[in-house]
């Protein structure tokens, strides 16, 4: 049976704007033992709109996730952040005269070896499997429709000027955001994720994100993110906000025991 230890850490910095609309967060659940949760959420709407839209995302999955028991189902929890947080967002438009909406990226590590995650609009999660990039969510934007129907090439999507454009948040007044899942089961030491905002990926290849964590802890890995997302961006970089999660080959010691354990590095 293959055994590892979880270690996670987060990473953020404000980048050139004069606000911090982005949040992160990890979690482990109360009633819930070997379950842990990362959630990223990148808010949107001007003046304080966007942090408080981000920061409902964060209240609501601690909320649901403390509450949530062994053998619930994770991808009803997944969903049940997402429509609970829009819904109070909505209701926070109304009574803040603002117009806050968010994005959403979560996972959770099961203590069954499955990863479980879920995302709206362009907050990602990319598996790696040691120095090697697995998968990628496919975020809900414009250029991606534009990229499914041919009319650009993936290439193109990062520069292109309608690259900010969403067709998929959180506290929409227009349309009820979906959502989409993802898993990856059979879990080993080795294998890593890591959750981000546009404000991160923007600036790298798949195959460096991947270095970056398999070659370093989370809390390195940070460190290094953030500096080279600063040089490439400045002095137009966005938010930047991370959650990284590494399974690794517990001590010698404690090998004949399934191990899991979440460090967190800011």
């Amino acid at each position: 049976m293959s055994q590892y230890k979880i270690e996670a850490g987060t990473g953020q910095h404000i980048g050139d704007r004069q606000e911090q609309q982005d949040r992160v967060a990890l979690f482990a659940a109360p009633c819930a033992p070997g379950y842990m949760m990362a959630v990223v959420a990148d808010g949107m709407g001007g003046k304080s709109g966007g942090a408080l839209a981000a920061e409902q995302v964060i209240r609501t999955a601690k909320q649901l996730f403390d509450e949530f028991y062994t053998g619930s189902n994770v991808e009803t929890l997944l969903e049940n952040i997402l429509q609970e947080a829009h819904t109070v967002i909505k209701l926070t438009a109304v009574s803040s005269e603002k117009e806050p909406h968010s994005t959403f990226a979560a996972l959770v590590i099961t203590p069954q070896k499955e990863a479980i995650w879920a995302h709206a609009g362009d907050s990602r999660l990319y598996r790696f499997s040691g120095p090697n990039f697995g998968e990628k969510t496919r975020d809900h934007s414009y250029v991606e429709k534009l990229v499914d129907e041919g009319k650009i090439r993936p290439e193109e999507a990062k520069t292109h000027r309608l690259s900010n454009i969403l067709v998929n948040v959180l506290g929409s007044s227009n349309t009820a955001p979906f959502i989409t899942f993802g898993k990856y089961q059979n879990l080993a030491a080795g294998d890593s994720f890591l959750l981000c905002t546009d404000g991160l990926w923007h600036y790298f290849d798949d195959a460096e994100l991947s270095a970056a964590v398999a070659a370093n802890t989370p809390r390195q890995a940070s460190e290094l993110l953030i500096r080279k997302a600063r040089d490439r961006g400045a002095p137009k970089g966005d938010n930047c906000t991370f959650a990284i999660v590494k399974l690794v080959e517990p001590p010698p010691e404690v090998k004949n025991y399934t191990v899991q354990k979440m460090r967190r590095a800011v």
